[in-house]
């Protein structure tokens, strides 16, 4: 008997515990055809029953598949209809409708999906709910269920989340404990919402102990945030360097080993980003399946084809006007107008489309104001790679020792025999490939047109000069310099302050070290 009565015990217990299953016909028909009181109140009565068996169909209603008769609902996936509680076939009548949705009920429909999948046993899909509910009105159906989930989470960040969340709302209770220690709880967080709420509570507030402990919050927050935007800042700068060095570094190779400003070097980027755009677009046609990874082909196809262009400028153009500096510039301005109308004429004015493949999609939350886009983190990984190539190839290799040989005496590298015509060609086609590489980055972070090139080339010169005439190290480091020099310049006084600021500090630095900043030695400064 005793047995008897704890059994009986403990099934009034698991009744009584257990959620309601609030997803019944009733809900549903609310749900589908009520009219706004009505669907609110059902969405509520499902986040209050946590009914985690209601997502499906509230996933179905978001996404247009629910669909209503006369007398019935149904969901319509494609061909065939389901029942919406049993989740079993049935016929598709002909008088089906659509479920008219309001944008409020579409954006309440959301915030609930994402307060069920709060008890999800997926700690990233719980996560992902906590961001979705940031900035949703919590009533008090949604704050209950946050506190359910809270008190059973084991997750750190998701935890973090949802008492940032709680104490958001608790800020604005009338219980001074309650608001003494909500100020508390969000000293640890690092957003701007919570700094505006801290900002405007402390504006209302007349309790002083609460003022102090809203004031200790904001000031660290305001803290946590500024080094966000600090880190931001000089991401965005070490970004921008990987694509300056990228575009100077064949204007490096070209302008060290055979002196000449070749204005031309813009449109080699230009050529590698369009070679970029017709190996998607032929991935696209002919390798659907393999479309994730046109960048593979596409990075070779660009240095050959702007390495080819390069070899005949050279051949054509430039071996004729070594020595003559003005005539080389009018020239390859002349080739670069040239280059940029015959892209015009094949592809159109109008800039193309580069689509960045899934793997480059995205971004890393390293804090709420600090994300860095996968795109921009490959490219530096990329430049590093191409720097490493470039450097292992003149420094490791029969071609670098000819090019580094020309490059410090000519005359004396004519006289052991080196052919030193040769070596030009070899060298202006290595600096218009990498050039064409530099187009490859660049077509995955902005617009592909025909003038592309020309937005880069002063900066590419500005490296080449500050760091040195032929200094692959002195053009790393006035990269990175110049990226995030001109990165914290444009967050203080705009991008047409920080570029005049820029100009004029070369200018200054280059009249009192006209060698930049790693100077050629012996033979290599005469």
């Amino acid at each position: 008997m005793r047995m008897l009565r704890l059994f009986a015990g403990l099934a009034m217990l698991a009744v009584f515990c257990a959620p309601a299953a609030a997803l019944d016909r009733g809900a549903i028909g609310r749900l589908a055809s009520g009219d706004a009181d009505e669907q609110r109140q059902a969405l509520d009565a499902l986040v209050a029953d946590n009914d985690v068996s209601a997502l499906p169909f509230l996933q179905d209603l978001l996404a247009d598949r629910v669909k209503i008769g006369a007398d019935t609902t149904i969901i319509v996936d494609g061909d065939h209809g389901l029942d919406p509680l049993e989740r079993a076939p049935v016929a598709l009548p002909s008088d089906l409708e659509d479920v008219s949705t309001s944008n409020s009920l579409r954006l309440a429909i959301e915030e609930s999906i994402a307060a069920l999948e709060l008890l999800s046993p997926d700690p990233a899909l719980r996560l992902e709910a906590v961001k979705r509910l940031q900035n949703a009105e919590l009533d008090e159906a949604r704050l209950a269920l946050i506190a359910k989930a809270e008190s059973h989470e084991r997750d750190s960040a998701v935890r973090d989340g949802l008492r940032q969340m709680r104490a958001l709302s608790e800020l604005q209770s009338g219980d001074r404990a309650m608001r003494l220690a909500a100020a508390k709880a969000l000293r640890a967080s690092v957003s701007g919402r919570v700094r505006e709420a801290l900002k405007a509570r402390l504006a209302s507030e007349e309790d002083g102990e609460i003022r102090v402990a809203l004031t200790r919050s904001l000031r660290n927050v305001e803290s946590s945030l500024a080094i966000g935007e600090n880190l931001g800042i000089v991401f965005s700068g070490v970004s921008l360097a990987s694509i300056l060095l990228l575009a100077a570094l064949g204007l490096a190779v070209t302008y060290g080993l055979m002196g000449v400003i070749n204005m031309a070097h813009g449109e080699m980027m230009m050529i590698g980003a369009y070679a970029t755009y017709v190996a998607q677009n032929c991935f696209r046609a002919y390798l659907p399946d393999h479309f994730q990874w046109y960048l593979a082909a596409a990075a070779p196809v660009a240095f050959v084809v702007a390495a080819l262009i390069g070899v005949v400028i050279e051949r054509m153009v430039i071996r004729f006007l070594y020595g003559r500096a003005l005539e080389t510039l009018l020239a390859t301005w002349g080739v670069s107008l040239i280059l940029m109308q015959t892209v015009r004429t094949m592809f159109g004015a109008q800039n193309v489309q580069v689509e960045n493949p899934a793997w480059m999609s995205g971004r890393v939350f390293v804090m709420e104001n600090l994300q860095l886009p996968y795109n921009r983190i490959v490219i530096i990984a990329f430049s590093l790679a191409v720097l490493a190539l470039v450097s292992f190839l003149l420094a490791r290799t029969r071609l670098g020792l000819f090019v580094r040989a020309v490059t410090q005496n000519r005359t004396m590298a004519k006289c052991v025999g080196v052919d030193s015509s040769r070596i030009d060609t070899i060298a202006f086609a290595l600096g218009s490939g990498i050039a064409g590489l530099a187009g490859v980055a660049l077509s995955q972070v902005g617009n592909v047109g025909p003038d592309l090139g020309q937005h880069y080339i002063v900066d590419s010169f500005m490296v080449v000069v500050l760091g040195g005439v032929g200094q692959l190290a002195g053009a790393v480091y006035a990269a990175l310099g110049l990226g995030v020099a001109g990165k914290i310049f444009e967050n203080l006084a705009g991008a047409v302050l920080a570029e005049i600021a820029l100009l004029v500090f070369l200018i200054v630095f280059i009249q009192k070290r006209p060698q930049g900043l790693f100077a050629l030695g012996g033979r290599q400064a005469d």
